[in-house]
Parts: structure tokens; C-alpha cells; sequence
């Protein structure tokens, strides 16, 4: 069984960092949030002239990808008509189920996993 830690501001104002960093080297302005162990928010930015509707969306996308410790573009495809969690979007207040972003967690012994791979 792994057990989840909850991850500290540093950690949490290092990913809004490094989401930044690549927001930026792609030309795209972001609202970059983090949420805890607990799916909380922990830690928020929104770049200057990011859309404001998607301040809401990058919490919402940080929660989703907790809730169900998956990317939320993993979960969307679980998502689709016929899928065994299609409608889960409506779920939570309300998930969001589409693929960007990425995922966070520190684990037991101190391993800390970041994926990237959807930033």
C-alpha cells in the first residue's frame, strides 16, 4: 500500500514554476494551480492576461487529476459515451475531464513523482 503525503508549499510553488517556465517556452498563458493531498488548493497563479474563465478550469483540473490520482486526460477517456465513467464530469461540483495540465504527488519515503508529460 502507498501512502500519500501531502505536499508542501516549496514543492507546490515548484511546479507552479516549472508549469510556468513552460508556458512560457510555449508562447501560452496559463492559470497554473495545485492542490494537497486532500485535493485543497495549495498553491495558485494566473499569468498576466491568462483567460480569467480559466481560473476555474486549472482548479477544477488540479482537483480531478487528485481526486482520481490520474491526468485528467486518462480520466476523460474513461469519461466517453459507453466508457464505464461516462457522466463522471458531473461528479464533485463538477470535474474536468479533458486532457493538459499535470500531476503532483510526494509518496511515502520521500519520493516525490511529477508528471509532466501532458504540460
Amino acid at each position: 500500500m502507498t501512502t500519500t503525503v501531502d505536499i508542501t508549499l516549496d514543492q507546490a510553488l515548484a511546479v507552479i514554476q516549472a508549469a510556468r517556465q513552460k508556458a512560457e517556452a510555449q508562447g501560452t498563458l496559463m492559470d497554473i494551480a495545485v492542490v494537497d493531498a486532500g485535493a485543497n488548493l495549495k498553491a495558485f497563479v494566473r499569468m498576466d492576461d491568462a483567460f480569467l474563465g480559466s481560473i476555474d478550469i486549472s482548479i477544477k483540473k488540479a482537483k480531478t487529476a487528485r481526486f482520481f490520482n490520474m491526468p485528467t486526460g486518462d480520466l476523460g477517456k474513461l469519461a466517453q459515451p459507453g466508457a464505464s465513467l461516462y457522466h463522471i464530469e458531473f461528479s464533485n461540483e463538477g470535474l474536468i475531464t479533458f486532457a493538459g495540465g499535470g500531476a503532483s504527488q510526494k509518496q511515502a519515503g520521500g519520493h516525490h513523482r511529477r508528471d509532466r508529460s501532458q504540460w
